[in-house]
């Protein structure tokens, strides 16, 4: 496939394009390779416990594996739309363990596992079944979304429950009842655990101003949930009939994911703490145990034999485990190409610095093999912003390692596992003081002496971009280029065109741009274009609804009627995300030529 098919605009103003070949290529980590290695996601255990539903991103699929406990793997679908494993969702079991309903490009699927039969059903996500031929969709419209019933024969809606809100992650219980978290609009940093009647109706069994009940779980007649308690997320029980809750568990951790153990005797739960996510049991008298270690585990699913769960570090790629009772690790999936399972990876330092204001930032700084002279450096800021950077596999930071870059990855003021407080300190200052966290990095890094001061460059996706871009306009910008990958740079437009769930999120971090515009101007990086000194590498999928690309094009005009040095390119087939090969491939290359020349 030529690369017109792939790549939409691609502009230069007065960007050299010289191809270097000074910077050794990598020996181990080639871009080809980190591209296909795959990632198991969403993983779902069936009811009668004997087959785990996931989603496998693979070769520029993300289709509906099974595999069962003895690590057999089946594949369901094979023209899921490509997704982003952050924006996906987990696939629903039907009661029947023969049934899984499914999201994909927006609809609703239901498939059998036996025979494969798809049914397309109705635009909206998979939320949780009453019986197995009847589903309770999660349906979107405006700013909002509910829940609705549907036959899977006549699929008809009718809402179900409040419509006032957004309602997520329906969970059945006895009598047609249904367990749901609701999002109110008016409090964006609130969401509550609510039971809804087999008519509609509803009530509210957790809920507090300004804090967030999530992932609730029942179990007979009780429900497990975690909450935010002073600065972090806790462990809780309550019961169906609104009795006074329990507080099981809590520290200097983040719980969350609770899932009841199959006798009911506890629940295993994840723990985060400063980008390091382990696997925990917590028993019913509030006794807690580490069950797994290091890296991130996620989505954690109990079986009569252990718990399967999600698992990634550094050192190991993203894969599919089954953690026996007493600690033993065994892969359900593990199929990583040899190059990479056979590559020496770097294991970053964990590092602290000053901000500029004197808020202590931690960050993760990967060392390269040869710092013998002073060596070039990166620092990636990553997206959310309520995310964090962690434990994490990064294929590509290695590729750039192998190369002799130093990469400094950071978790700037509202990044999550650092405590409630730390999370929410860029509210109404973002584009600001977290932007200082990242010219701080910057200028961290100019301390080394083993790290080059005039040849270290910013680099961030999404939120990170806006980042990057802004701290290239700040006054005491340490960069001398930066790369922006799908970011938005002027907050009052993107306010405009962004989705429903971007919305949110300006409300949540910002306030509506109306009350406070400043707050609006003062983050928007837009304004600060006529003061960039140094080249700029812009890139944007045509087809994101999250940060439109017009975001992109109001900054190539500012660049352009400012006079600046930049790189823009354009994908046409991508959205918010580089799935597919050949943009992947072009948008890293990009990257890797644009890093070699303005920090040789």
């Amino acid at each position: 496939m030529t690369e017109g098919m792939w790549v939409g605009k691609d502009v230069h103003g007065g960007a050299p394009r010289a191809e270097l070949a000074d910077r050794p290529e990598p020996t181990r980590w080639h871009l080809e390779d980190v591209w296909a290695t795959p990632r198991p996601h969403h993983p779902t255990v069936s009811p009668d416990g004997s087959t785990v539903a996931f989603i496998l991103d693979q070769d520029g699929t993300t289709d509906l594996w099974t595999v069962d406990l003895e690590g057999r793997l089946i594949r369901i679908t094979t023209d899921r739309v490509p997704t982003a494993y952050w924006a996906d969702a987990t696939p629903v079991w039907s009661p029947d363990n023969d049934h899984v309903a499914y999201n994909s490009g927006g609809w609703l699927h239901v498939v059998s596992k036996a025979s494969g039969i798809d049914q397309r059903l109705i635009e909206g996500s998979a939320g949780a079944w009453l019986d197995k031929e009847t589903h309770l969709a999660i349906l979107e419209g405006g700013e909002r979304s509910w829940l609705s019933v549907i036959d899977i024969e006549d699929p008809r809606p009718q809402p179900f429950g409040p419509v006032d809100g957004d309602v997520i992650d329906p969970q059945l219980v006895s009598g047609g009842r249904v367990l749901a978290t609701f999002l109110p609009k008016d409090d964006l940093n609130r969401s509550d655990i609510i039971l809804i009647g087999s008519d509609g109706s509803w009530v509210t069994l957790v809920g507090h101003p300004d804090r967030r009940a999530q992932l609730a779980r029942p179990h007979g007649g009780q429900i497990a949930y975690v909450f935010e308690d002073r600065d972090r997320f806790s462990v809780y029980l309550t019961t169906l009939d609104g009795g006074e809750p329990r507080r099981l568990a809590t520290g200097e951790v983040d719980f969350g994911a609770p899932a009841w153990l199959p006798d009911g005797s506890g629940l295993v739960v994840t723990a985060a703490n400063r980008g390091q996510t382990d696997l925990w049991t917590v028993d019913l008298d509030g006794a807690v145990a580490v069950l797994a270690r290091g890296g991130t585990w996620g989505a954690p699913n109990p079986v009569s034999t252990g718990v399967v769960a999600t698992h990634e570090s550094w050192g190991s790629p993203p894969r599919l485990k089954l953690v026996t009772a007493d600690g033993e690790e065994e892969w359900l999936y593990d199929e990583v190409p040899t190059a990479i399972r056979e590559a020496s990876t770097v294991v970053p330092e964990r590092v602290t610095y000053k901000s500029l204001d004197g808020l202590e930032i931690e960050g993760f700084l990967f060392k390269p093999a040869d710092t013998s002279r002073p060596v070039p450096a990166v620092v990636y800021a990553h997206g959310g912003p309520t995310d964090h950077y962690g434990d994490q596999w990064d294929g590509e930071a290695q590729h750039f390692i192998e190369k002799g870059y130093a990469w400094l990855a950071i978790n700037f003021r509202g990044s999550t596992s650092y405590g409630l407080g730390f999370e929410r300190a860029n509210h109404g200052v973002c584009g600001v003081e977290d932007t200082a966290d990242c010219v701080a990095a910057g200028l961290y890094l100019r301390g080394l002496d083993w790290v080059e001061p005039d040849r270290i460059a910013i680099f961030g996706p999404s939120y990170g971009a806006y980042l990057a871009v802004a701290a290239l306009v700040h006054p005491e910008n340490p960069f001398v280029c930066g790369v922006a990958k799908y970011g938005d740079y002027n907050m009052i437009t993107s306010w405009q065109q962004t989705d429903r769930v971007g919305h949110d999120e300006f409300l949540r971090l910002s306030g509506h741009p109306d009350q406070n515009p400043e707050v609006y101007r003062a983050g928007s990086p837009i304004h600060g274009i006529p003061n960039l000194k140094v080249p700029l590498l812009v890139a944007h999928g045509e087809k994101d609804p999250r940060v439109h690309p017009k975001q992109a094009e109001e900054l190539v005009e500012a660049l352009e009627r400012n006079g600046k040095t930049y790189e823009y390119v354009t994908y046409p087939t991508e959205a918010h995300g580089l799935l597919r090969r050949e943009p992947y491939l072009h948008f890293h290359r990009r990257l890797e030529r644009f890093l070699d020349w303005h920090t040789r």
